[in-house]
């Protein structure tokens, strides 16, 4: 496992969702000291800390620790991901439009 890589993908989730080092290692109950040596890869940590962070996250361990899913909840991870700034105002138009799309091609579908 590339524990740089795997330090940076925490860092890049745990910045999608809003959340310092500080508030992270807090979450964790670990020092922001801690915090900073996991995503630069100056440490490792407990199985049970990994579990905890793709918790805190909402992610699997195979993204987490692999940066991919195994199993079919890739797509809504990452529209997770690519929401998670988003108002709940601006989800439900998101999510309308991608309804109206799927009615759209189920249309275009049939009369083909």
């Amino acid at each position: 496992m590339d524990y740089y890589k795997f330090g940076q993908r925490i860092r890049k989730l745990r910045k999608a969702r809003g959340l310092s080092q500080e508030m992270f290692a807090e979450m964790l109950d670990i020092s922001v000291t801690h915090m900073s040596h996991i995503e630069t890869a100056n440490t490792k940590m407990s199985f049970s800390l990994v579990r905890k962070i793709a918790e805190i996250l909402d992610v699997s361990l195979d993204y987490l620790v692999y940066d991919k899913e195994r199993n079919e909840n890739s797509f809504s991870q990452q529209l997770a991901e690519i929401t998670s700034n988003c108002s709940d105002k601006d989800k439900r138009i998101i999510l309308d439009t991608v309804k109206a799309m799927v009615d759209s091609f189920e249309v275009n579908n049939s009369n083909n």
